[in-house]
């Protein structure tokens, strides 16, 4: 499938979720990405309705969460209005054959849908010294629809997404499968291309704990 079918797929998703009594009229017959039905005497995995009281308090699920450290990105694209991205700690590999890596972004991104028609992205993991960068990104694309402005980048190689200068390392990818979680997408990105700049990568990379951005301590006080 090339990239226009991949992107039409991922449109003719956003639009389902968002018509579930459309979509119970004329269910869509499975695709091998789609994911496996639940076994019986389990129950449907779903996002908490719009009535139910949440299971968790939201402030707290994010505190103790917090405490898992992660590395930041920024996923960008480019469309028909021109480049887009946003910043992501939701970042993994995930297969190394095929070669696969994920990202999550939520359902209310008015970013995503831009790069969903896209079908293709490219993943820029930030250095130690690109909070500044990052926080651009973080912004939502309504209140700040230019984020590339006065951002150098270049085409990745194979699919052409933004590939952020200095950053450590870069991952270009072409849509495979979009799965539901919660209140968020899970996006599989299948890797066409990749690299690194050492230059870059000496400061180390930019993490994200407890709400703040960090970083690693250099190796020799770490070791003493």
């Amino acid at each position: 499938m090339g990239h226009a079918g991949m992107a039409a797929t991922a449109v003719r998703y956003l639009r389902s979720v968002g018509s579930p009594t459309a979509a119970a009229r004329h269910p869509a017959p499975l695709s091998p990405t789609d994911p496996a039905p639940p076994r019986p005497g389990r129950p449907a995995l779903r996002a908490v309705g719009a009535d139910e009281r949440l299971p968790l308090d939201p402030a707290e699920f994010r505190r103790v969460l917090g405490h898992f450290a992660s590395g930041v990105t920024v996923i960008a694209a480019v469309d028909e209005a021109g480049p887009t991205g946003f910043a992501c700690q939701s970042f993994s590999s995930l297969s190394l054959d095929p070669p696969l890596v994920a990202f999550m972004v939520a359902r209310t991104s008015t970013t995503w849908p831009r790069i969903a028609r896209a079908g293709v992205f490219c993943v820029n993991v930030l250095g130690a010294g690109q909070g500044e960068l990052c926080r651009g990104f973080a912004v939502s694309g309504s209140r700040r629809p230019d984020k590339f402005a006065g951002v150098p980048y270049r085409p990745s190689p194979v699919t052409g997404s933004p590939r952020l200068a200095g950053v450590p390392a870069w991952i270009d990818c072409t849509v495979h499968a979009v799965h539901t979680g919660g209140d968020h997408l899970v996006v599989v990105g299948r890797v066409r291309a990749l690299g690194t700049d050492d230059l870059a990568a000496r400061s180390g990379p930019l993490l994200f704990h407890r709400g703040e951005f960090a970083s690693l301590a250099p190796r020799d006080q770490a070791e003493s």
